[in-house]
């Protein structure tokens, strides 16, 4: 069967190029933010980096951080879009709710060959986004720049549309698609209480009032 190109990564290895991938928005990465997000320790994160600019991956400087080199930032694009796919799969296919789906895409996305992954692509219909939101990597590895703000720090009266929900936290999710609070739904931001306070807001012809956590989980566009 044919190999996905990145497949012959390690799962740590992968695991941590979608990390730097994600949090490299304004540049190097420090090593204490990448062990508080994968929670492991600072050496081990070192050692790791040590390993990764080895193989061509990461350009590291131990007082700079990292970041993904050409290559490095290639093979995180190919395990996200294989992952984000997964993951539309599971929500649209297999039924499986928004709280499950980021799970059970990470245990997956490690043994998938490249045939599956362009089957998989096939079967969705060339899918731009996943269920979440987020944009999905194209074969040639180009994904979109979304203009869009948290929730949270809208001001009323606006009208929004959510662009994605982050996906890190489960109860947060299946609560967000409970009250349908999903991509492309359309929100009035009606009144905010100030100090962080909750925010009211209308959207298919239901008003709510969220906490400002949860509204810090849901990205938007202006309409």
């Amino acid at each position: 069967m044919e190999k996905r190109p990145g497949s012959e990564l390690s799962q740590s290895v992968q695991d941590y190029l979608k990390i730097i991938h994600k949090l490299q928005v304004n540049g190097s990465v420090s090593t204490t933010v990448i062990a508080k997000e994968l929670h492991v320790s600072g050496a081990s994160v070192t050692g790791m980096l040590k390993k990764l600019e080895s193989m061509g991956l990461v350009d590291y400087n131990r007082y700079r951080g990292a970041q993904l080199s050409d290559k490095g930032n290639k093979a995180a694009l190919e395990i996200i879009r294989l992952h984000r796919l997964l993951e539309l799969y599971l929500k649209e296919k297999m039924g499986f709710g928004l709280d499950r789906v980021h799970g059970e895409a990470c245990r997956m996305e490690h043994s998938i060959s490249e045939q599956f992954s362009n089957k998989l692509d096939e079967i969705l219909g060339h899918p731009e986004f996943d269920p979440h939101g987020h944009p999905i990597p194209s074969k040639n590895g180009e994904m979109p720049k979304i203009k869009e703000y948290q929730l949270s720090i809208i001001e009323p009266v606006t009208q929004v549309m959510i662009s994605h929900i982050a996906d890190e936290n489960e109860r947060i999710l299946a609560y967000l698609e409970e009250l349908g609070l999903l991509p492309n739904v359309k929100i009035d931001v009606l009144e905010k209480e100030p100090f962080n306070g909750p925010i009211t807001i209308s959207y298919n012809g239901i008003q709510k009032v969220i906490g400002y956590e949860i509204a810090k989980d849901i990205f938007v566009k202006i309409v």
